[in-house]
This record gives C-alpha cells, sequence and structure tokens, in this order.
C-alpha cells in the first residue's frame, strides 16, 4: 500500500518502537540511512542496521530479527517482489520500504495490512488496476437447483443440465480469457526495469516535513541523486526536474544561514548548485589524468588509439594550457589558470563537438580547504563501498562508506578518492584492452564481452557497481569506435569471474546506448527465460534483478554446450589456460545462446 503521508503513517508509528534497518549495499540507501540515522538519534528511537548484499542476505536478516521486531524499515530493496511470500513473515510483522526499483510488484502495492510503500506516486509507475489482476473465484451455483431434480420430468432435467453444462463452459471461457488478459496486463507492467525517485530524496522531504532538515542531510539527498545520474540509473529529464528541487532546498538553507559569522567560521558548510565539469574527480586529480580517465572525454577522443592521443595534445594546445600546468595536481595549477580554466573548457570543448561538457551538479565547501562535488562523493563512496585492497567483510565496506559521508571523517574520504582513481584508471586499462583486441562479439540482436581470468583488476570487477560502470564505459567507447551502424542501437552483455575457486561469473545486460534512452533494462526476462532453458546454476540475488545474476555450470551444460560451442562463438573462447575458466567460459556461452534465441522470438512476436 501506497503512503500518502510519511509523516503519520510511517515516522509516527515507528517513533515509540524498535526498528530493523535493512539497507542495500548501493550509495543511495547509503545516504538513505545516514538521513534516517539522525532522525532516529533525535527522537531516541531505537534501531539496529543490517546491510544487506542481495536477496539471502534480505532473507537471513530478517529470519535473525524478526523474532525481537515488529517494524522493519527496507531501503532501496524489498518493492520489485513479493515480499511476503519471499519472507513468509508473521501477521504482525510490517514492513515500510522505501525504494527505487520498479516495477512494484502489484501484491506489494495492494496489500494494506503490512507492505508501506515509502514511494513518490507522482512516478510513472503505471500499476494496473486492482481488478485487472485479482478477482475471486466464484463457487458454482448449479449444486442447490439439482436437489430438485428428481421431481422434474425427464425432458425438463436434461434441458436444465445442458443449460448447465453451457454455463459452466461460458464461465471457463470467460476466466481463461480474463487469466490471458491478466498475464498480458503483467507482461507489460514487469518486462522493464528502472528506477524511480532516489531513497535519500524521500527521507529528506520527511526530514523537511519534521522541520529537522539540515545542510548534511540536504547534502546526503544530494548525493544519492548524483549517483543516480553516475550510475545512469534515471533519464536526464528526470535528473534535471530532480536537481531543481534539491536546487530550491540549497537556497532555503542558503538563505537562512546568510549571517556573515557562521558564513566565515572555519569548520562551516556551504552548498552550492553549479554548472560544473563532466571531469571525474578533476579537483582531486591531475587535469590530464581526470581527462584521460573520464568516460565522456575518452570516449570522444578515442584515447585508446594514437590518433586519439593526438586529438588530445592539439585539445590541451587549443586551450593554451601548458603541459607542466595540466599535468600537475589541480590544487598546485596556478590561480590564474584555474580561475576561468571552465570557462577556457567548454570553448575548446564546443569546436570538438563536446558540446555538453558541463552539467548542472552540486558542490560543497567544508570550512576554507575541503571542496568536494557531488560527483566525487559518489565515486569515493563507491570504491569503499566495494573495495577490493583488503580481506574486509562487506559488512565492514559498508561501515566504512556510511562513515565517509561525515565531515568529520575526512580522512576516510580522501581514502575513498584514492581508491576511486585506481577504479577508474582499471575500467579505462579494461576498455582500451577490450576494443584494441576485438573482445566484443555481436551475437545477434545484442553485444557480448567475457573477461577472462588472469586479466588485470579482473578482481575489481567481481563487484556489481563496478562491472556496471565497466559495462557502460565499455559500450560507450564501441559505439564511438565502430563503423557498424547496426552495434550502434545493440544492448551489451558483460560477465567476469565472480569466485574462480567455484567456477561462477557475475552476469550484466545493460540497454543500447543513447543518450535519449529511458533508462529501462529488458534484461531481468531475458536472464529468467536463459536460465529455464539450460541446466546451468544461475542465483538471482541482487535487488537489481535486470542487470545482474550470477552463473555456474554444471556438467551436463558442458557436455550439451561443446559440440556446438565453434558455431556459436568460433571457438574464441577455448583457448583459456585453467580448468576454472574453461568451466566458466562455457556456461556463459550457453547463457549468451540462449539469451540470442529468446531475444529473437521476443522480436518476431
Amino acid at each position: 500500500m501506497f503512503i500518502t503521508d510519511i509523516r503519520k503513517e510511517f515516522y509516527d508509528v515507528v517513533t515509540n518502537q524498535r526498528v530493523a534497518l535493512l539497507v542495500a549495499a548501493d550509495i543511495d540507501a547509503v545516504c538513505a540511512c545516514k538521513i534516517l540515522q539522525v532522525l532516529f538519534h533525535c527522537d531516541q528511537v531505537q534501531y539496529t542496521l543490517v546491510p544487506v548484499a542481495g536477496w539471502q542476505d534480505l532473507s537471513t536478516a530478517f529470519l535473525e530479527h524478526k523474532e525481537q521486531f515488529q517494524y522493519f524499515v527496507l531501503l532501496n530493496c524489498g518493492a520489485n517482489v513479493d515480499l511476503l511470500e519471499m519472507l513468509q513473515p508473521d501477521d504482525d510483522s510490517v514492513f515500510f520500504i522505501c525504494d527505487t526499483h520498479r516495477p512494484v510488484d502489484v501484491v506489494n502495492v495492494y496489500n494494506d495490512s503490512q507492505i508501506k510503500l515509502l514511494i513518490k506516486q507522482d512516478d510513472d509507475l503505471g500499476v494496473p488496476s486492482y481488478d485487472e489482476i485479482f478477482r475471486d473465484d466464484e463457487e458454482d451455483g448449479d449444486s442447490g437447483n439439482e436437489s430438485d431434480e428428481g421431481s422434474e420430468p425427464s425432458g425438463k432435467r436434461r434441458r436444465f443440465e445442458e443449460g448447465a453444462v453451457e454455463r459452466r463452459i461460458e464461465r471457463q471461457r470467460a476466466k481463461r480469457e480474463w487469466e490471458g488478459r491478466r498475464r498480458e496486463i503483467l507482461f507489460d507492467y514487469e518486462q522493464y526495469e528502472y528506477h524511480g525517485t532516489s531513497a535519500a530524496m524521500m527521507l529528506f522531504e520527511l526530514a523537511w516535513v519534521l522541520t529537522k532538515d539540515t545542510k548534511d542531510m540536504l547534502w546526503w539527498a544530494v548525493i544519492g541523486l548524483t549517483d543516480q545520474w553516475v550510475h545512469d540509473k534515471i533519464t536526464h529529464m528526470k535528473y534535471v526536474t530532480d536537481v531543481a528541487t534539491m536546487q530550491r532546498h540549497v537556497s532555503r538553507h542558503n538563505h537562512r544561514n546568510e549571517d556573515e559569522e557562521n558564513s566565515l567560521s572555519i569548520d562551516c558548510m556551504r552548498i552550492s548548485f553549479e554548472y560544473d565539469l563532466r571531469l571525474t574527480l578533476y579537483q582531486h586529480w591531475s587535469l590530464y589524468e581526470s581527462i584521460c580517465n573520464s568516460c565522456y572525454t575518452s570516449c570522444h577522443f578515442k584515447l585508446w588509439t594514437l590518433n586519439g592521443q593526438k586529438k588530445l595534445q592539439e585539445f590541451l594546445a587549443d586551450m593554451g594550457l601548458p603541459l607542466k600546468q595540466v599535468r600537475q595536481k589541480f590544487h598546485s595549477m596556478d590561480m590564474a589558470i584555474k580561475g576561468n580554466l571552465r570557462d577556457v573548457i567548454e570553448e575548446s570543448s564546443n569546436k570538438y563537438g563536446m558540446k555538453d561538457i558541463r552539467v548542472q551538479t552540486f558542490g560543497v565547501h567544508f570550512g576554507f580547504k575541503n571542496r568536494f562535488l557531488a560527483s566525487d562523493m559518489v565515486h569515493a563512496t563507491a570504491a569503499l563501498l566495494e573495495s577490493t585492497e583488503k580481506d574486509d567483510s562487506a559488512s565492514d565496506n559498508f561501515l566504512k562508506a556510511l562513515d565517509s559521508l561525515s565531515r568529520g571523517n575526512l580522512d576516510r574520504l580522501h581514502l575513498g578518492i584514492d581508491l576511486a582513481k585506481k577504479k577508474l584508471m582499471a575500467i579505462q586499462q579494461t576498455v582500451a584492452s577490450c576494443i584494441c583486441t576485438n573482445l566484443i562479439v555481436s551475437q545477434g540482436p545484442f553485444l557480448y564481452c567475457y573477461l577472462m581470468e588472469g586479466t588485470p583488476d579482473v578482481k575489481l570487477f567481481s563487484k556489481p557497481m563496478a562491472l556496471i560502470l565497466l559495462c557502460k564505459y565499455l559500450l560507450k567507447a564501441f559505439v564511438h569506435s565502430t563503423r557498424n551502424k547496426r552495434c550502434k542501437l545493440l544492448p551489451l552483455v558483460m560477465a567476469a569471474p565472480k569466485d574462480v575457486e567455484k567456477g561462477s561469473v557475475i552476469v550484466v545486460g545493460i540497454p543500447p546506448e543513447s543518450e535519449t534512452s529511458d533508462k529501462k533494462n529488458f534484461f531481468g526476462r531475458a536472464f529468467e527465460k536463459a536460465a529455464e532453458s539450460t541446466s546451468s546454476r544461475t542465483l538471482h540475488d541482487h535487488f537489481d534483478t535486470s542487470s545482474k545474476i550470477d552463473l555456474s555450470s554444471s556438467n551436463a551444460a558442458l557436455q550439451t554446450l561443446r559440440p556446438s560451442l565453434r558455431q556459436t562463438l568460433g571457438g574464441g573462447l577455448l583457448f583459456i589456460s585453467s580448468a576454472a575458466s574453461v568451466l566458466e567460459a562455457l556456461s556463459f556461452c550457453f547463457v549468451i545462446s540462449c539469451l540470442n534465441r529468446f531475444f529473437v522470438c521476443c522480436w518476431r512476436m
């Protein structure tokens, strides 16, 4: 059931209760969690925080806490499945779900007692009406009339039985037609996955309604929104609309704290709306390294080619920037150059076809020294959340990412920025390697790429967010480099080793590259159909159901696949060193062939 009054129907209900807070492992959910924690601390609400990485973690966390808690708050998880069917809770358990994943499961929408949805209804939800998908089965009403059959003449009884059969057949036919319409309606509603309004924005609006919103909360909401833009989860129009909403809140807070004493305080916090450059981490890097490792500029210049490198040198020369300046840290550049750097870059970018080099975003100053863009925070927090530097658990990484959002933990934030730089360089090198060695193969209605075991930094891409970022970067680079117009309109499936010892891979699928795309993803159903058609063991354990599956192969799948492998892929993946890699590659190839058949069938329909 959708909540209409978030204060009365959610916050006032949990204020005097113990709450279990189940939070998904993504940046928007971490920001939403941070906002809710501050609100709970203000009102002394007792809660237990449990990070959950997937459906298995969610089920395990619920089983461990269902005896101690009646109220559960789920952040960015739970809306797109039948939660009651999956968890089998007691009748008194209540779930408050603040989730950006769409579509929302229809059972969650029409459950009035246990499911409470903290979701904006002005989003384009398109939920089918109740009568279209639910109906009560009517009992046959003929049994009462049949008791008088003995007193009726035989001819009349025969006519009565014929009429009853005809009515029963008509009811069965009507029921089949209704069920057919219901399947079509649900297929149209559930076939695409997409994202709605940021969870952090939703909870910031709650804080605003409670008149407890602070600049820190506003900044976390901005980071949650920027996460959706950085990871390409929402359309450009949706992003611009939500940025306008956040801009109004920023103006309100800045106007409220305009007194001179506060503005000059050494520990003050100032948020500003800006048209800044689409250069990743450029204020914490050198300008040259930022241009080379930003998806936007790297793909436009095609920096994996010699011509691209030459074009970059021409671009720097056109701006009139000395190489000594652009290769040193940004904060060490001459003040005269930094003063009008954005205008200079924008002017030269227009000459090279990069007319949208600047984008609407937000920045923050912590005191006099520390300045960050919202996208800097997203990359740093994501790097901490999926860190592979140490053998820390997923919960430890989650808590580090949560701590990095506090302005009192700037050391941890700077550590996250350093990790983000390493990740971006690894992505850039992997993209260049895949393009130059032709690892992207056209498989009928889509493209695919497989990262072999032994690929540099392959461990980093066993993490979902890192692999999706690589996948989007790679598809954009391929579209800019290929001359095949048809391939520019195709989606991309990509896989990387997840666990070498178990012989499993993680697979993602993204829609075609387009600035005007509606960001809806069809791969959820495709992966499900592929799993049904193969003997490979698949685990759909990610909350983004349409973009990620974990896959491992059985011996039967290998025997089935071997005769057709060369026909399917030309034998290109047979030259692999270890047995585990062969297992991964063959299982992935088999699912690829199933996906191919499924797409062809859908398009013919």
